[in-house]
């Protein structure tokens, strides 16, 4: 099998299981959110090392705690990963499934507005269209729910910021993940403990099903990360851009058909405008890409 269709098929696997995390989620009530999130980030730290010792990347990880720089890029992208993680599984468990899809779907653009402010990038002329497009969505959206779509927008900012601090520290996904728990670790650990002390941790209290669902957290984090890195390797960045829509809309359809969650006439076109203004994103960013390759070529032949 070519090592093209391999990687799309990866990337598949990965945003196909990110796309259908909610229903994992759900699986791990009545524990709130915060629990959730802490069993999480200590089981994916247990996985990490445990890849890290298989893969052989303690050398890499070494060397990256030597990096003063690095480490301290890393920790706030572990801060803003959490924040991540932390209202994606609130917003899940407690019905608002088609909202996180929004904020999934609105991330590309949101990158991209991250790249203007931050890194002081320019925007072409389709590049800004989509963008008032998008922000046309979000104040329909706004009138539609009565507030702004705060879990969407938490979920998009948060992880632009996380894909720009990675972006800068230049680091393997393994080590750096492994870093990122390791971080965070202590304060996961230290809440599990207290819930625990305290009588209200619902790891081990329903039966041990449940609990043997919260010790996979690690996993079901590690697992689509690799899957992705596989993928990354493997396929062109526009083939990886169309594949990051497909965990955002298995997460609409869920929202939807499983949830059941209310999609008035005016959610819909709040909607609408946004996958229009990743219409026009998507096909503007490919059709920019296709240029930039014919003229390297005709560099190439002169």
């Amino acid at each position: 099998m070519p090592e093209s269709r391999r990687g799309l098929i990866f990337g598949a696997l990965a945003y196909t299981m990110w796309g259908t995390f909610p229903l994992y989620w759900t699986l791990l009530e009545p524990g709130g959110a915060v629990e959730i999130l802490a069993h999480r980030i200590a089981w994916s730290l247990l996985t990490m090392l445990l890849v890290l010792v298989v893969w052989r990347r303690v050398g890499h990880l070494r060397r990256l705690l030597d990096d003063r720089r690095k480490v301290l890029i890393i920790s706030g992208a572990a801060v803003v990963i959490t924040v991540n993680w932390g209202a994606y599984i609130w917003g899940v468990n407690n019905g608002r499934v088609v909202e996180t899809s929004l904020g999934y779907f609105i991330n590309p653009l949101v990158t991209v507005l991250m790249g203007v402010l931050v890194l002081g990038e320019r925007l072409r002329r389709l590049q800004w269209v989509a963008m008032a497009i998008a922000l046309v969505a979000v104040v329909v959206l706004a009138v539609d729910y009565g507030r702004p779509p705060w879990v969407a927008l938490v979920l998009a900012f948060s992880f632009g910021t996380y894909g720009l601090a990675k972006k800068q520290a230049d680091v393997g996904a393994v080590e750096s993940i492994t870093l990122e728990t390791l971080v965070l670790a202590p304060l996961a650990v230290a809440y599990v403990a207290w819930l625990m002390a305290t009588g209200q941790s619902s790891f081990g209290s329903h039966g041990l099903g449940h609990a043997a669902l919260f010790t996979t957290t690690g996993v079901i984090t590690a697992v689509p990360l690799m899957l992705f890195g596989a993928a990354a390797i493997r396929v062109s960045m526009v083939s990886l851009g169309l594949l990051q829509y497909l965990a955002p809309t298995i997460q609409f359809v869920l929202g939807i058909a499983v949830f059941r969650e209310a999609m008035p006439p005016s959610r819909w076109v709040g909607f609408a405008l946004v996958w229009l203004a990743l219409v026009i994103f998507t096909v503007e960013a490919v059709n920019h890409r296709r240029r930039q390759l014919r003229l390297v070529a005709q560099a190439s032949a002169c």
